[in-house]
């Protein structure tokens, strides 16, 4: 049976690779609890994915006991999180970059950057405590396609993205991703933002750590 049709005759199995792409290897155990359905059945569906080519699994000693299996998305199910128009991205950079220049595409990356912080700015408004602004930033970009979240940390919060929709365009162009990490920081005055980890290095997202400088009074 085809991935596709695996999927369409179960939603639950969705949810399960929606967990997996949101929090990475996950045990079985973890995964059940977080679906609130049971260990049996998260296995059947994990079983179903894997038979799918969707999931694979390591086995993880913890020290004591029978190893614990941790599941994690296969390139296959990378590919259900659509990076927006690839080919024609990559297609169009390629073009700019041979018929105007360098210089022109780095033009064109910054007036979508410019364009973009005006949209966040107006979604974070008026907010000046970073918690508050934070959440708000990470909701316009979920509603971006990011699947963006926010973790408050012993030291500040991880701002997260485990997902990009225009991954084509940042492996064809640097830029969009270095004028991301300069938007975050106008976007959060204040703060020290930095990236921890990066989809284009090889990690799973694109993770920021977030620590306070000052905290300004709410309005």
């Amino acid at each position: 049976m085809k991935a596709s049709s695996i999927i369409a005759s179960d939603r639950t199995l969705d949810r399960v690779l929606f967990a997996l792409k949101m929090r990475g290897a996950t045990s079985t155990s973890a995964l059940a609890e977080r679906m609130e359905i049971s260990v049996p059945g998260v296995r059947q569906h994990l079983e179903r994915l894997l038979e799918a080519g969707l999931v694979r699994f390591e086995d993880r000693s913890g020290g004591v006991g029978r190893p614990a299996r941790y599941w994690s998305l296969t390139h296959a199910a990378e590919a259900r999180f659509p990076d927006t128009h690839a080919d024609l991205t990559r297609e169009m950079i390629g073009t700019i970059r041979s018929a105007l220049g360098e210089a022109a595409l780095e033009k064109v990356v910054a007036s979508r950057h410019a364009a973009m912080e005006r949209r966040y700015r107006e979604a974070v408004g008026d907010a000046r405590r970073m918690g508050t602004r934070l959440e708000r930033l990470a909701a316009a970009r979920t509603r971006d396609g990011y699947m963006a979240e926010t973790e408050k940390t012993t030291d500040g919060w991880l701002f997260s993205e485990n997902h990009c929709p225009i991954c084509a365009a940042a492996e064809s162009c640097q830029g969009f991703c270095e004028g991301e990490l300069d938007l975050f920081r106008r976007l959060l005055p204040g703060a020290r933002v930095v990236r921890v980890d990066h989809r284009l290095a090889g990690a799973r997202r694109c993770s920021y750590r977030v620590t306070l400088q000052r905290e300004p009074e709410d309005r």
